[in-house]
């Protein structure tokens, strides 16, 4: 798993759903959803309101995005974590 650096954050995106619970399919026209959880903190972010496990809203342009296996990252700078989920 990747360790963020400096004041960067990791978040784990989280998965759109392609169907409806009566199996009804989505289009990609819904806008993709701008909350993630986060995985793993960099060492130099202090005082930043949230925790690992914690839901966060973030700036949808920034960041760098990659995915692994079944799973969508994006590796944020801790500035452009906006709201936390509570």
């Amino acid at each position: 798993m990747l360790e963020p650096l400096h004041d960067y954050v990791l978040l784990r995106k989280e998965k759109e759903e392609k169907t409806t619970a009566s199996g009804i399919l989505l289009t990609s026209a819904k806008e993709p959803s701008k909350l993630a959880t986060v995985e793993k903190i960099g060492p130099e972010v202090k005082n930043q309101g949230y925790a690992v496990g914690d839901r966060v809203l973030f700036r949808e342009r920034e960041g760098m995005k990659m995915k692994s296996g079944d799973e969508e990252y994006i590796v944020i700078k801790d500035i452009d974590i906006i709201a936390v989920d509570r």
